[in-house]
């Protein structure tokens, strides 16, 4: 499942265990969900979504959904509904605890003026360049700045400033006053805020100053009283810092940060700035593409609430990174598909029979079950007439061995049907193409009836011609190529793969489909899971999208 080895995978309840059996925080727990309102959620942050909420609704606590929105630069309400929609989606609520970074701007600015009236902020002028160069590597110290030394009274004066929009964007900087020679880089005097004119989606142009990330979460936490602030293991260098400013500005309520390890899927893209990337340079039909690890876009594809928290729960919460098999996400919605699909019979590559001596005009309603699995799911008719479409790969002119489906001479049973024998075969004189079968069938092998005398060995579904109905069907495969990761330096869109989407636009499917609704997922038989695209979808042609193959390959690869 992973590719390295992760301690427990219930750390984070460990740690809250204790802390009950402590009395911290007086018993009480409190997480939050604080995503940045910069694009559409993904995956990953599915992981995280149910981590929180999931902590709270375990330890009868709470979890806000606060929206860290401090770069508005980035930040649209299109992504603030988004957010929300793919929360409630996964089946979570916040109640009335949804918050913003936003709700906090004037006490994080007054928070900032205490820490320049306890000589633990200041005001910098250094540029971008001279701040690499003052704040030094890894290995070699930095050093003070020469604005470090500036007094209380003139920092606050230059602070106000700042706000009141007297310098340029990032002419000034306000920064903490905390080590220059910190083997922790993070507490080499980091920015709290920057100068940035840049409307806000819900202050306006109110502030020309915006506080940081890692300014306003720890403070933000605080305010909320969260007991728990998870968050994932990029942040473990931060959690000084946090603890650092919860410290200095002697905040009422001291939140615990706990780090995890972020998911990471083979084939998937996970990083927000690459998806973007991926949407605005038209690679992908949007942040909701089906190809896209994004919620909206499984959501589209067709996965379902319950598919995605037992993937989540089934990969644990680590403290060390590691890579899942996307084969385990897909084994996750094969399972839940397996009994709440309806099946269906869809040709994606029709082949015309025409059976000769079946009656001319006639219709036979046969009946079949909508799931073998779910007898109370009941059963459905199926019409069944002289012309039939069947799957090209089902037929070979000159059979291989242990091809046990259509060829000359070679009888097969239809589902739910009658054993057809192929007599004739009819080519496009130009191309010589297979272009029709002649068949014959034999009356006393209808399925049910316990009247056949002999057995054959292959089973193929169909689709009455005159009744199919047409629709496009999109086969996806991967957006990444096989056994790539989103991992490394290399630009990641060397490795998209081009045959990632394939529109089949002439299938026939069985007119109960006629019916389908974007809420109901079907099995089309031997093809995969299946779901009614609701944003491409018309009356005249409706779209399906093959959620997962029927091809375990989590199974297979289990076994070996």
């Amino acid at each position: 499942m992973t590719t390295n080895t992760t301690i427990s995978s219930n750390f984070i309840e460990n740690i809250i265990n204790e802390d009950l059996k402590n009395n911290k925080n007086n018993k009480r727990v409190h997480t939050r969900f604080p995503p940045e309102p910069n694009g559409y959620l993904h995956i990953g942050h599915a992981k995280s979504i149910c981590l929180n909420f999931g902590i709270a609704q375990d330890y009868n606590g709470l979890c806000n959904l606060r929206f860290d929105d401090t770069n508005p630069s980035k930040e649209e309400v299109e992504y603030v509904e988004s957010i929300q929609e793919d929360v409630k989606w996964l089946g979570f609520d916040w109640d009335d605890r949804m918050f913003y970074a936003s709700d906090y701007f004037e006490q994080l600015y007054e928070c900032a003026v205490q820490l320049i009236k306890s000589e633990k902020a200041y005001v910098c002028d250094l540029n971008p360049q001279e701040m690499r160069e003052y704040r030094g590597t890894l290995t070699e110290p930095g050093k003070n700045s020469p604005y470090r030394s500036r007094s209380i009274a003139e920092n606050l004066e230059l602070f106000d400033g700042m706000r009141a929009g007297k310098f340029a964007d990032g002419s000034r900087v306000l920064r903490a006053k905390i080590d220059m020679a910190s083997p922790n880089v993070n507490l080499r005097d980091p920015i709290l805020y920057r100068i940035m004119r840049a409307e806000h989606h819900r202050t306006g142009n109110t502030w020309c100053i915006y506080p940081m990330y890692d300014f306003a979460h720890p403070i933000s936490d605080a305010l909320e009283g969260i007991t728990h602030s998870i968050c994932t293991l990029e942040f473990e260098d931060h959690r000084p810092l946090y603890d650092w400013l919860i410290s200095s500005l002697e905040m009422e309520n001291r939140p615990q940060q706990i780090e995890f390890a972020r998911l990471n899927v083979t084939n998937l893209v996970m990083s927000k700035r690459k998806l973007r990337m991926l949407v605005e340079e038209g690679l992908v039909d949007g942040w909701d593409d089906p190809r896209m690890p994004t919620i909206s876009g499984l959501r589209r594809r067709g996965y379902t609430p319950e598919a995605i928290r037992d993937f989540c729960e089934r990969i644990g919460v680590a403290k060390s990174n590691s890579t899942v098999d996307i084969a385990m996400l897909e084994h996750c919605i094969r399972e839940d598909l397996n009994s709440k699909a309806l099946r269906a019979m869809a040709v994606l590559r029709p082949l015309k029979v025409v059976i000769t001596n079946y009656p001319e005009g006639q219709v036979e309603e046969l009946e079949t079950e909508n799931n073998p699995e779910q007898p109370d799911m009941g059963n459905r008719s199926i019409p069944f007439s002289r012309e039939i479409y069947i799957e090209q790969d089902d037929f070979m002119e000159i059979p291989i061995k242990k091809f046990f489906r259509l060829a000359p001479g070679q009888e097969v049973r239809l589902k739910n049907a009658y054993f057809i024998k192929c007599e004739e075969v009819i080519k496009d004189p130009e191309t010589g193409e297979v272009i029709e079968l002649r068949c014959t069938y034999d009356p006393e092998t209808k399925s049910g009836t316990g009247t056949a005398t002999r057995k054959v060995k292959g089973t193929l579904h169909w689709v009455s011609a005159a009744q199919a109905v047409k629709a496009e069907v999109r086969l996806f495969d991967y957006l990444l190529a096989e056994e790539e990761t989103d991992q490394g330096e290399k630009d990641f869109k060397d490795d998209i793969n081009p045959n990632s989407l394939e529109k089949l636009t002439s299938c026939m499917l069985e007119p109960s489909l006629l019916q389908a609704t974007p809420d109901q997922r079907y099995q089309f038989i031997r093809n995969g899971y299946f779901c009614l695209d609701a944003k491409d979808s018309t009356a005249e042609l409706p779209v399906f999208n093959r959620i997962v193959g029927l091809r375990d390959s989590w199974a297979k690869a289990q076994k070996a």
